[in-house]
């Protein structure tokens, strides 16, 4: 039998060393998000895999709010953020230093299973708004789109769904390369 590890055994960062270590090289963009749980979850997931930094764009909430705290449970804390209200602006300036992914259903989208990210390049991947997902404008905008393979009778995961498993897909070959060198 295997014993559940406690919390004080698990060798977790605090926040200050979580600011100090080496990030992941993405960042993850959200677009017009309405759950303020869904951008908590976010928050959650970018912390467990130390990345570079979230933009909140359009309607998408910020911290401090009660609602994404009850998800984020202090990831908001550790994770570097910022506010910035048009998406379309901020894609143009990150491409100057980054490889801009939309995460979206559109025509010619690399599917998640086949993609191999760049090992020298960092990224930002864009979630959109739960309904209608990244603004066309933002997919055009971006270097490429990718998109989750489903087999179900549902068209979309849930955009917290999705940013775990296409952060947890991109920390994973990134690692397998880095291994590989």
């Amino acid at each position: 039998m295997k014993r559940k590890l406690l919390n004080k055994e698990l060798n977790r960062l605090d926040v200050k060393a979580f600011k100090d270590a080496p990030k992941t090289p993405l960042i993850l963009v959200l677009e017009n998000i309405r759950s303020l749980h869904n951008i908590g979850s976010v928050f959650r997931t970018a912390d467990a895999f130390l990345l570079e930094k979230i933009y909140l764009c359009g309607i998408t909430a910020t911290p401090p709010h009660k609602d994404i705290r009850k998800t984020a449970l202090g990831a908001t804390e550790s994770v570097t953020w910022e506010y910035e209200k048009d998406s379309l602006s901020l894609i143009n300036r990150l491409k100057k230093t980054h490889h801009c992914m939309a995460v979206e259903q559109a025509e010619g989208a690399e599917q998640l299973d086949t993609f191999i990210p760049f090992p020298d390049k960092p990224y930002v991947f864009v979630f959109g708004n739960e309904v209608k997902g990244v603004t066309q404008e933002v997919v055009n905008a971006c270097d490429g789109v990718l998109e989750i393979p489903q087999l179900g009778t549902k068209h979309s995961l849930n955009i917290a769904v999705s940013a775990g498993v296409v952060t947890w897909d991109f920390w994973t070959k990134l690692n397998r390369q880095k291994k590989k060198s």
